[in-house]
């Protein structure tokens, strides 16, 4: 058998075609890794083009461009880090996709910050500090803006390392830290600051009251009920109009005050004729979602996806009204002592205010789904309903927060908001006739005693052992 030739020339071509094809590979991931640095050094710089339109000729124009560069990269991280409280519930429970998430959150943390964002930024510019303490104006300025500058890159380093944390609780300890080092610590408004802290521990547990009270009415309305469906038409539509109605009122009296003079009962009477406007026409719409869905509990988790994407967005309105201060605030501060060379209340301006909303979205979208995926995948046994009242919860406690001027977490709100959902689960899974009734029905079952069977004692102390493993857990994801 006759051996075969050797092959003398080498696929010299097809191995550097190989090589070439590589590169370009290569070149084209590192080109994907620079989109990101490079819109937000784009933005940056659009930023300082902005600034500088609004405070040419004027006095400490520099000072005032270079500070909201560095609220600009501020408020970048703040989107980047506190996306997840937004849409982290409504990814994780499958009611909507990354992308369409990333952009509706976007959109109302840009309008939450500009219609709703002044008050809290007035408190962490104004209220801090204690006015007339710091009386070098020069002073002053570089305080504020090495609070925002630390903060900032504790934010980001807290992103990077992929760690939720607290943007509130970062801003609000670098003012205090700037103002001790300027004047000592007679420098700080320690009143407002132990209110603020009020609010840190009692947020949390609002939310963890409002959520559960949700999850008591949706499971005594719609899932211990023979006809879970026919319930869900009803209730649904009701749910989704108290929602509208409280984000109406809210415009009302917050977001519209700088334009309309509206009192409190005129707010009421808005909110009440939007959220029955609402209600009504929810209800054909739930209905078209309902037929022909069978009667148990995952049609009732398709039902709640529209009310969960709607929570979402009004979470990230609320989140931008409130957020967005632990950007502007110690931005409008300077802008202030710059501009009169005096300490006298900062006012927050409109160009402020989107700088700061641009940013917070500009940040989410570029920076925020390493975390949502994070979140998302943490949170998968949150189905569309209890995730519903979660982001409810934490959007109606935040919006009350915003509404009397105070920077809270909404990170902790929604930690809360998680914890009191299980809390009351557990509760309710121990002590409800309707469920107790319900499982004996289920189960073809003669009911003989109207009492639910006792429970074991070791069981009990078991599950509130892994309650509190799982509440530490949460909070040091919070921290």
């Amino acid at each position: 058998m006759a051996q075969r030739p050797p092959r003398l020339a080498k696929p010299t071509l097809d191995k550097d075609l190989e090589k070439f094809s590589s590169v370009e590979d290569a070149a084209r991931q590192m080109s994907r890794r620079l989109v990101a640095p490079g819109a937000a050094l784009l933005f940056i710089i659009l930023v300082a083009m902005l600034a500088a339109a609004y405070v040419t000729g004027t006095p400490g124009a520099f000072i005032v461009i270079a500070a909201s560069v560095v609220a600009a990269y501020m408020a970048m991280n703040i989107g980047a880090n506190d996306v997840t409280n937004n849409i982290g519930a409504a990814v994780g429970a499958r009611a909507m996709t990354m992308a369409f998430g990333l952009g509706l959150a976007a959109i109302f943390e840009i309008a939450g910050a500009v219609l709703a964002g002044g008050s809290v930024a007035n408190t962490i510019a104004n209220g801090i500090v204690r006015e007339g303490v710091v009386t070098d104006a020069n002073l002053f300025i570089w305080a504020m803006m090495a609070a925002l500058l630390s903060a900032a890159l504790l934010i980001n380093i807290a992103t990077w390392l992929s760690m939720p944390i607290s943007t509130t609780h970062s801003i609000v300890g670098s003012v205090m830290g700037a103002g001790i080092a300027a004047a000592g610590l007679s420098a700080v408004d320690w009143g407002t600051v132990a209110s603020i802290t009020a609010s840190w521990v009692l947020s949390p547990i609002l939310g963890a009251i409002i959520a559960a009270a949700f999850l008591f009415v949706i499971k005594e309305t719609m899932i211990y009920r023979e006809d879970k469906i026919g319930a869900a038409k009803i209730w649904v539509p009701a749910l989704i109009g108290v929602m509208a109605g409280t984000f109406a009122g809210y415009l009302c009296l917050i977001g519209f005050s700088q334009m309309l003079d509206v009192n409190v009962t005129s707010a009421t009477i808005v909110a009440l004729l939007i959220g029955i406007a609402t209600w009504r026409l929810m209800i054909p719409v739930i209905a078209r979602q309902a037929r022909g869905m069978e009667n148990r509990n995952q049609s009732l988790r398709k039902l709640f996806r529209l009310p969960l994407v709607m929570a979402a967005a009004l979470l990230s309105f609320a989140h931008g009204a409130n957020d967005v201060s632990n950007a502007i605030g110690p931005l409008a501060a300077i802008v202030s002592a710059a501009q009169h060379g005096t300490l006298k209340s900062a006012g927050i301006s409109l160009w402020e205010l989107v700088i700061g909303g641009l940013g917070i979205s500009i940040g989410l979208l570029l920076y925020g789904p390493k975390l949502v995926r994070l979140v998302g995948s943490e949170i998968t046994k949150l189905n569309p309903m209890r995730a519903f009242c979660v982001s409810l919860s934490t959007a109606l406690t935040v919006l009350v927060a915003s509404w009397i001027g105070m920077p809270v977490s909404s990170t902790h709100i929604a930690v809360g908001s998680v914890f009191g959902v299980g809390l009351f689960r557990e509760w309710y899974t121990r002590h409800s006739r309707r469920r107790y009734e319900y499982m004996q029905v289920r189960a073809g079952k003669k009911l003989e005693t109207s009492e639910p069977p006792e429970r074991n004692e070791d069981e009990w102390q078991h599950r509130r052992w892994c309650g509190a493993r799982i509440f530490s857990a949460f909070l040091r994801r919070g921290w």
